[in-house]
């Protein structure tokens, strides 16, 4: 994380309601404690504040409910087993394959809505940027993007399940790789 610089004394400076000097001293409690994110509410306005993580296991884009459309209970029930199950399915040697790990605790997602395709598959080539999934936490839709080009070789989560930060989601065999 970036050092702030202290806040000055010549007043406090206000952006849209957001205290600066204030959001300076979160960050400050933040590093102090150790913290890798904070949320903050006061007087109608939030601030959540999110130390990048050092090792990702994946880029994430958060968005707001409105933004990404319909919430858990629109979502249908899980999909079939065959997608989450690597018992028998002849997945390459764990050695090759890069995991994208779970950032969040959440709501796993395979598609951007009900009744819509998944956004890969088992067998889908990948490119680094592109969304393999949502994992909802607190009605918010993380996008979870791949952060290696390769082929998906493994889906390791159920549409619908419930995932644990540093769960396996995908196993990818990265570009060049046999």
């Amino acid at each position: 994380m970036a050092k702030k610089s202290q806040p000055e004394s010549s007043g406090s400076s206000n952006i849209r309601g957001v205290d600066l000097a204030e959001v300076e001293r979160l960050l400050a409690f933040m590093q102090k404690h150790g913290l890798e994110e904070f949320e903050y509410e006061r007087e109608g306005v939030r601030v959540r504040l999110k130390k990048a993580s050092q090792h990702p296991a994946g880029a994430v884009r958060v968005l707001s409910a409105a933004e990404a459309g319909p919430t858990e209970e629109a979502h249908p029930a899980p999909a079939a087993p065959h997608a989450a199950s690597s018992r028998g399915t002849g997945a390459a040697p764990a050695s090759d394959i890069h995991l994208i790990k779970s950032p969040i605790v959440g709501t796993f997602y395979s598609a951007p809505s009900p009744g819509a395709d998944a956004f890969v598959t088992r067998g889908a080539r990948v490119d680094p940027g592109q969304v393999l999934c949502i994992i909802e936490a607190m009605k918010l839709m993380n996008e979870i993007e791949s952060d290696v080009a390769g082929e998906i070789v493994e889906v390791f989560v159920e549409n619908g399940s419930p995932v644990e930060y540093g769960q396996p989601l995908f196993g990818i065999r990265p570009q060049g790789k046999k």
